[in-house]
């Protein structure tokens, strides 16, 4: 009998204490996943409309320091090379200037030209990990702010400036300054340049205090050669 009291009082507990418990939470609903991503086309030659390079094409660039021939490499880094072909077939590059020489140290440094007059659209950027091309000795390659901003202005290395590469300057956009060929003749006229004297003077907004030259070289004509 007293088995049997036990038991009731034990089923009716039970039977009270699925009464209280709270009712299971519903489940949650799933997490729709997030559609891809469509692929962005990275932009390309043809976006510019400018037409297709040579492979390899030579431009001699004659100042008033003397004669500077670069050799463009069309066939890896072919709308920065379409780019400048396409100032120097309009004769924008004549009586343009070298204006700027960035020296690092003793014996390296850098160059800058611009062309004279109208800036044609800037021109998408190819990357040295595009193009696997690096900023050496005697490397031409154009000058930018933003990427994508390249249009009339370049650089001629002097050592070697490979820290101008993609992926050296974790601190900026890291995408580095977009080679284009190299020079082949003149060397010792783009150190002259590199090594001339430096404006005193306050540097104007847009120019680089210590790097300016004093006397801008004149560029007198740019023109394709065999």
């Amino acid at each position: 009998m007293r088995r049997q009291f036990l038991a009731g009082v034990l089923a009716l507990s039970a039977i009270v204490m699925t009464g209280c418990s709270k009712p299971a939470a519903p489940p949650k609903p799933e997490t729709p996943a997030e559609p891809p991503k469509p692929k962005v086309k990275a932009p390309t030659l043809e976006d510019t409309g400018l037409p297709a390079p040579p492979d390899s094409v030579r431009v001699s660039i004659l100042t008033d320091k003397g004669e500077i021939v670069v050799e463009l490499d069309g066939k890896h880094a072919p709308t920065t090379t379409a780019n400048f072909l396409h100032y120097v077939d309009e004769h924008k590059l004549d009586g343009g200037t070298f204006y700027r020489a960035m020296k690092s140290g003793d014996s390296a440094g850098f160059i800058q030209g611009t062309a004279a007059g109208f800036t044609y659209p800037p021109i998408p950027h190819e990357s040295t990990k595009q193009t696997g091309l690096s900023h050496v000795n005697g490397t031409i390659s154009t000058a930018r702010y933003a990427v994508g901003t390249a249009s009339n202005e370049w650089t001629i290395c002097v050592g070697d400036m490979s820290y101008m590469d993609a992926g050296r300057d974790p601190s900026g956009d890291n995408q580095g300054f977009a080679a284009f060929g190299h020079v082949v003749k003149g060397m010792d006229v783009v150190k002259k340049i590199l090594h001339g004297r430096i404006s005193n003077k306050k540097a104007a907004p847009g120019e680089w205090q210590g790097q300016t030259l004093a006397t801008p070289v004149k560029i007198i004509t740019a023109k394709r050669v065999s």
